[in-house]
């Protein structure tokens, strides 16, 4: 069944006409001069010119953004072309030798300039003045900076290094075929099999075929490259001067080391049990004595499974979002009629769902939403989570420029959750007198929420420990650590789950080829949250304050972005409070329908 995406693709002529695009070279060749000229202009100079080396950076920074887009756009949607590889590969390296030969200097000679020598420049140069954030960012990293030729050379051989190994794992997973049901399949219609196949005993052959294929030789090429990824790290942490593993990814998500830690303790204490207690609904709702693990995303027996044309999905959307912001709402629509979306699946479009936001030549902001629309009610989620990331990089795209719109990971996710809970709230709102279908569509909630908090701190407890073991790893060890995390969250053994044919799903994990990035997750789930239980006791005064939230790009830290909610992150009970008002309440709900529909005995 159609479902009308053939016409939602990309119009990428914002960025360029086609890969031979005369321009794309002739940018590149731009960035090559301008670094160069770029040094030879500030070297030494920064205490006089920071404003101007500030302008050109900018320039520079939208030239290469405009490139890098362009190209990973194109690839997203042309998994095999060799000839965009061969371009991806030939402009990384360019951009990285020239940013490594001429750039390297900016960085450190910024951090070793005097308070009083930017703050002089401050009072004078409004460029100095918007970027004091971004300026007292990088001095974070001061005590962290090597000598600039070794800077020079880790940039120039950057493209080589982990992302190479990160390339090797994804090309070996995409040629992964499985057979299953008489045919060859991939590992992203296998997963598919695992969270929608309506017939448990299929959910758990094919977990059993994942796990077994795995262990025919690509749990052993993953283990490799993380190993590698996990050295590197630990040797550049450890010439920089990072007191421990985590370190550098926190400082650069602007977010303290005690606040991580209350996250992941708030989640082991409060939010692993309430996934236990609403693991045991679901086998009740389900109709299984206990649960495979091959049974944790699996949708209830009376889920809706109606197909949803993308016009619809997309009307539903920017019903949701207008209820709460119209001029959400009208960025939604600009992202729409520019054509920014491509949302047809095809067989030749990397799995999964991404937002790219950038700040293009002439300041001008542009986003990009990437998914395979296939009708499903998650696929409307997922659009709506997409759009989330993308308003948020418009509004902060043209109120902070190219080098500060980047929300740090941490709270990247905090739009892209809000839209999602406005949907989901918008949807749930036409079930008021039909509590089965709102069990269903709770059902599906929670257990996204659960995947994008419970689930990922799991993984950060799996790279908190892989890293703190400091020697190689063998498949074996990572296997153990792997089914230690999981029980450690989920229960042991046979109390909520059966573990069997699950210990080699470490391996597919992509995202432990960017270390910690994984508790993002969790942080943006639980922060948005915090702020969506503000919405109703703030009024008409949230929108204002939340629109403002979102414009602030990376211009202010977590304590600074919360402080107009009453929030602070360093308060433990913060994160155990996100939990039980936003996922407890959800599992209470859940189960007085369950009670109302007499599927679980009332108490």
């Amino acid at each position: 069944m159609s479902v009308g995406t053939e016409k939602i693709r990309w119009d990428l002529r914002v960025l360029y006409d086609g890969l031979d695009d005369p321009r794309i070279e002739a940018d590149i060749k731009a960035y090559e001069i301008g670094a160069k000229k770029f040094a030879a202009d500030y070297r030494g100079r920064l205490a006089e010119k920071l404003g101007a080396a500030i302008r050109d950076c900018q320039a520079l920074t939208m030239l290469v953004e405009k490139v890098g887009i362009y190209l990973f756009l194109r690839s997203s949607v042309a998994q095999t072309d060799d000839a965009i590889k061969a371009k991806i590969f030939e402009s990384q390296k360019r951009f990285n030798a020239a940013s490594g030969e001429y750039l390297t200097f900016f960085d450190i000679e910024l951090v070793a300039l005097s308070d009083a020598a930017v703050d002089a420049q401050a009072k004078t140069d409004p460029d100095v003045a918007h970027h004091l954030p971004w300026i007292r960012h990088l001095r974070v990293f001061k005590p962290h900076l090597l000598s600039e030729p070794v800077e020079s050379a880790l940039t120039k051989r950057a493209f080589f290094g982990a992302s190479s190994w990160a390339e090797f794992f994804d090309d070996l997973e995409t040629d992964l075929r499985f057979d299953f049901g008489g045919a060859k399949k991939t590992l992203t219609e296998m997963l598919h099999v695992v969270s929608e196949d309506q017939d448990p005993e299929r959910r758990a052959a094919a977990m059993k075929t994942i796990n077994d294929v795995f262990g025919r030789g690509f749990a052993k090429y993953s283990a490799q490259a993380l190993t590698m990824i996990v050295g590197e790290k630990e040797v550049e942490d450890r010439e920089r001067g990072y007191s421990h593993p985590m370190s550098a990814r926190n400082k650069g998500n602007r977010i303290p080391d005690g606040v991580v830690e209350a996250l992941h303790e708030a989640v082991t204490k409060t939010a692993a049990p309430l996934a236990q207690r609403y693991y045991r609904l679901k086998a009740s709702l389900l109709g299984l004595p206990r649960l495979a693990w091959s049974d944790r995303n699996a949708k209830l027996p009376w889920s809706d499974v109606s197909v949803t044309p993308y016009d619809e999905g997309l009307k539903t959307v920017l019903a949701a979002y207008e209820s709460f912001s119209p001029t959400l709402a009208g960025l939604v629509r600009k992202v729409s009629d520019s054509r920014w979306i491509d949302a047809a699946a095809s067989d030749a479009k990397q799995s999964g769902a991404y937002n790219y936001s950038a700040v293009l030549p002439g300041r001008k902001p542009a986003t990009f939403v990437f998914l395979s629309y296939l009708g499903s009610q998650r696929d409307i989620m997922t659009l709506a989570h997409e759009l989330g990331h993308a308003v948020h990089g418009l509004l902060a795209g043209e109120a902070q420029g190219p080098l500060m719109f980047h929300a740090p990971m941490a709270y990247a996710e905090t739009a892209s959750v809000f839209g999602e809970m406005t949907t989901f709230n918008f949807l749930k709102s036409r079930l008021a007198d039909d509590p089965k279908a709102r069990l269903a569509l709770a059902a599906g909630k929670i257990d996204d929420m659960l995947n994008s908090v419970v689930r990922q701190i799991g993984f950060s407890n799996f790279e908190r420990r892989v890293h703190g073991a400091r020697k190689r790893l063998a498949v074996e060890d990572l296997n153990s650590i792997w089914l230690e995390t999981a029980r450690e969250l989920y229960g042991a053994d046979g109390d909520v789950f059966s573990y069997e044919n699950t210990d080699r799903l470490w391996c597919y994990v992509s995202h432990f080829h960017r270390p910690f990035y994984v508790y993002a997750y969790a942080f943006g789930e639980l922060l948005t949250q915090s702020l969506y239980g503000r919405r109703v006791g703030y009024g008409d005064k949230f929108e204002p304050l939340y629109l403002d939230m979102l414009r602030s790009g990376s211009s202010r830290d977590v304590v600074e972005l919360l402080k107009p909610f009453g929030l602070d992150p360093a308060d433990p009970k913060v994160w155990s409070e996100a939990v039980t008002s936003s996922l407890g309440a959800l599992v209470d709900e859940a189960e007085r329908d369950a009670r109302t529909l007499g599927i679980i005995s009332r108490k």
